[in-house]
C-alpha cells in the first residue's frame, strides 16, 4: 500500500512539471503582442521594442520559462503586464470567491447526488429509478448557459427575487452574499448533481453484480443493508474519483457561469487576462487550475488505495 501511494505521489509531481511546460508553451503560441496591446496601434517600433525589453519579452523562451518556474516555486507569481500589480494580489481575492462558490455548490450537490444515486440503485427498474435516470440524463445534456439563462429569466426578470449580477463585496451581509450567489450555485448544482448521481447509481449497481453480493441476497439480507453496509466499502474508490472530477470542474470549469453572472472569480480573471494578452496572469491561473485537478485526483487515488479491502487483507 505504501509503495502504491509513493508511486502516485511521484506520478503527480512529474505530471505537475509537465503541466508547467505545456502551460508555458500554450501561452507562448497565443496570437497577439503584449506590448502592442498595452501601447495601442499607434505605438512606434522603437517604443514597442523598449517595452518588450522592459517586460523581459525579448529574452529567449527557455530563460523566461526557468525564471517564471523558479519564481512560482518560491511563491512569486510575478507582475501583471497590463496593470503592473502583483499577480498574487489579483488571484487572492478571485480565488477566495471561486472557492466560496465551489464550496457551497459541493456542500449541496455531493450529499444530494449520493443520496439520489443510492436510492435509485436500491430500487433498480422502479418508477423512482426510471425518473432519476431520465431526469439526470436531461440535466447532464443541458448546457450550463441554458440553465443559467432560464434561472435569470425566472428569478431575476419575472419574479425579481434574486439579482442577475453576482456582485461580491467585503462589506456585504451574509444574506446579500447568499442571494448574489444563489443562481450560480443552482446552475452548477444541477449539472454536477445529475452527473454524480448517475455515476453513483452505475457504480453501486456494478458492485451489486458481484458474487459476494449475490450470496448475501440469497441469504436473505435486505438490499438496503447490502448497499449501505457491504457495498459501501467497494464503491468508495470509484465514487471518490467521480467527486474529485466534479470538484476540479468547480474550480476551473466555471467560465461560462462566472461570465454570465459577472461573478468575480478565477475563471473570469483568466478570460479577462486572455483578452488583454496578460500572459503571466494566464499562466498563473492555468497552473492553479491544473494543480487543483492533479491534487484532487491524487487525493481520490489515495482514498481508493486505502479503502481497497484487497490491500488490507492480501491473500
Amino acid at each position: 500500500m505504501t509503495r502504491l501511494v509513493i508511486k502516485r505521489l511521484v506520478i503527480s509531481i512529474v505530471t505537475m512539471w509537465a503541466v508547467t511546460v505545456m502551460v508555458f508553451i500554450g501561452t507562448e503560441i497565443l496570437p497577439g503582442d503584449v506590448a502592442q496591446a498595452i501601447l495601442g496601434q499607434s505605438a512606434t517600433p522603437e517604443t514597442l521594442a523598449g517595452l518588450r525589453s522592459q517586460l523581459g519579452l525579448d529574452r529567449p523562451a527557455y530563460v523566461r520559462y526557468l525564471s517564471w518556474l523558479g519564481g512560482f516555486t518560491k511563491g512569486d507569481l510575478g507582475t501583471s503586464l497590463s496593470g503592473g500589480t502583483p499577480i498574487s494580489g489579483l488571484i487572492k481575492e478571485r480565488l477566495g470567491n471561486t472557492l466560496l462558490l465551489a464550496g457551497i455548490t459541493a456542500s449541496v450537490a455531493v450529499p444530494l447526488a449520493l443520496l439520489i444515486g443510492s436510492l435509485a440503485a436500491m430500487f433498480p427498474g422502479s418508477i423512482l429509478d426510471r425518473t432519476v435516470s431520465v431526469t439526470t440524463l436531461y440535466l447532464v445534456a443541458m448546457p450550463d448557459f441554458l440553465i443559467a439563462s432560464v434561472l435569470v429569466l425566472i428569478f431575476a426578470v419575472e419574479l425579481g427575487w434574486l439579482p442577475a449580477i453576482s456582485y461580491m463585496s467585503a462589506s456585504a451581509s451574509w444574506g446579500r452574499m447568499l442571494s448574489s450567489i444563489a443562481m450560480p450555485v443552482a446552475t452548477l448544482s444541477f449539472a454536477i448533481t445529475a452527473q454524480m448521481a448517475r455515476m453513483t447509481r452505475a457504480t453501486i449497481l456494478n458492485i451489486m453484480d458481484s458474487p459476494y453480493i449475490e450470496m448475501a441476497l440469497l441469504k436473505g439480507v435486505s438490499r438496503r443493508r447490502i448497499i449501505f453496509k457491504h457495498a459501501t466499502v467497494n464503491v468508495i474508490g470509484p465514487i471518490a474519483n467521480v467527486i474529485a472530477l466534479n470538484l476540479t470542474f468547480l474550480i476551473g470549469g466555471v467560465v461560462i457561469v462566472e461570465t454570465i453572472f459577472a461573478y468575480p472569480g478565477m475563471a473570469k480573471l483568466i478570460v479577462d487576462a486572455v483578452s488583454t494578452r496578460d500572459y503571466p496572469v494566464v499562466q498563473s491561473c492555468a497552473l492553479i487550475f491544473c494543480f487543483a485537478y492533479v491534487l484532487f485526483m491524487l487525493a481520490a487515488d489515495i482514498i481508493a488505495i486505502i479503502a481497497n479491502p484487497k490491500l488490507w487483507h492480501p491473500r
